[in-house]
């Protein structure tokens, strides 16, 4: 079991070019790797269950339940969202009568969403302020920095996320990081109505 705080949103198109070049060049630290390229299969229903996701992801079933709602988060000086915590549940059947994508899709409620993700990880320091570090794999009470490029059923999208993991971050350092990242941010202005997570953006484009 997994437990993260996570804010998100989306927006439909392709990628800005100033928030991909604020996200390439202006932030301190080195980008993870490659960006990330993949399928995900997602299982959605209608009416929206928000508090549910459910996804095929790289031969595993991964599962995540909301555990709560922090209501509104403001970030920087032009941006809001709604701060969520999530766990997560996986599982690796290499059986094959696993489910897989094409087992699934054509076959029910469920969607492709191909993905082209990049990341920054960061943790803060506490001493008589707080200040960003860089840094460049998982550790206690960092967070992840995410810009995704989507595309389903043949529409774009985009999703900017913040993600730390463990039981410990609190919402104080969660935010912290986010001010200090949001700094050099000169794209739109990120509205709390467009931030979710992934099953509420599924139901408005499944």
């Amino acid at each position: 079991m997994l437990t993260s705080l996570e804010i998100r949103w989306f927006y439909q198109g392709k990628l800005p070019e100033v928030v991909k070049t604020w996200f390439e060049t202006e932030l301190p630290g080195e980008i993870l790797g490659t960006p990330d390229e993949r399928e995900d299969v997602y299982l959605y229903t209608k009416p929206v269950c928000d508090y549910l996701n459910i996804k095929l992801r790289q031969g595993r079933l991964e599962v995540k339940w909301r555990k709560a709602e922090l209501g509104i988060l403001r970030i920087g000086e032009r941006s809001q969202g709604n701060p969520e915590k999530w766990v997560k549940w996986m599982c690796e059947d290499p059986s094959a009568d696993s489910i897989t994508p094409i087992a699934v899709l054509g076959k029910g409620p469920w969607l492709s969403v191909q993905k082209r993700r990049s990341q920054r990880f960061y943790q803060v320091t506490v001493n008589t302020s707080m200040t960003l570090v860089p840094i460049t794999q998982v550790m206690p009470n960092s967070c992840a920095v995410e810009v995704t490029q989507l595309q389903v059923q043949g529409n774009d999208w985009w999703s900017l996320a913040f993600e730390t993991f463990g039981e410990d971050t609190s919402l104080k350092e969660f935010q912290a990081i986010a001010n200090q990242v949001f700094k050099a941010y000169s794209g739109s202005e990120l509205q709390v109505q467009d931030s979710f997570a992934y099953p509420k953006w599924l139901s408005s484009v499944g």
